[in-house]
């Protein structure tokens, strides 16, 4: 049984599965014993053929399959869903996120405390469009004031987070997002961790500023709600 379990949600990333497949595979092997857990989201590309071609050259590979179109945090879900592993880390499957940083997340995670069950990725220079750049700074901003997660970037897609305190979460569309929160609502710690972030190698971003906003807005009510009504309390068996 694998101790880690590498999730990669994809919609028509063809250009970008085989170099990063083996740039986490070159990053893990000899340091854990693991599998990489591809979601396909329905692509339209031969994104799922370029798939199913590499499992027949990395054994760590499987590969899950959207029937239909479902968005990248039930992709992440499913994804979490099929893993064998106790603990996940997430990657973004355009590329931009460099599994390098794996490694470090999990050196960081032997010496936590027991009590942090998610170290999010922080991109410190991103190498995203000034527009794009600018739209996020505001939306943290936003979020941060209004749900109070101390977190500098939730929209970074590499994390690393515990397999059953991430399926304890209540699920929506959109939830990955506001992971940091969501676990601290919980009662779990979260950590920021620097990471190296790279300009897209091929294909196009699937989200834009303004879809971003509109769902967001949504979202931030819905998650502010589940942060007040919350409940939680110590137990014990007698």
């Amino acid at each position: 049984m694998p101790e880690l379990s590498v999730v990669v949600p994809v919609f028509n990333e063809q250009g970008n599965i085989a170099p990063l497949v083996g740039e986490i595979a070159a990053a893990l092997r000899g340091v854990a014993e693991f599998e990489i857990v591809y979601v396909d989201d329905a692509s339209r590309d031969d994104s799922l053929a370029v798939l199913g071609t590499l499992k027949a050259t990395t054994p760590e590979l499987r590969v899950v399959a959207h029937a239909t179109q479902s968005g990248q945090s039930t992709a992440i879900r499913n994804g979490v869903k099929a893993a064998r592993g106790a603990w996940i880390a997430t990657l973004d499957g355009d590329g931009q996120n460099d599994p390098a940083d794996i490694p470090k997340l999990l050196a960081m995670r032997a010496t936590a405390d027991p009590a942090i069950k998610l170290f999010a990725g922080w991109r410190v220079n991103r190498q995203d469009s000034g527009s794009k750049r600018w739209a996020s700074k505001w939306a943290n901003a936003i979020r941060a004031r209004l749900l109070r997660d101390d977190t500098p970037d939730t929209g970074c897609g590499i994390k690393l987070f515990e397999r059953a305190a991430f399926l304890d979460l209540p699920y929506f569309d959109h939830m990955h997002r506001y992971l940091p929160a969501l676990m601290q609502r919980a009662g779990w710690q979260v950590r920021s961790v620097p990471v190296n972030h790279r300009a897209r190698g091929t294909g196009v971003s699937k989200y834009n500023n303004l879809n971003r906003a509109l769902v967001g807005i949504s979202d931030l009510r819905g998650v502010a709600w589940l942060i007040r009504r919350s409940r939680r309390t110590d137990t014990r068996e007698l």
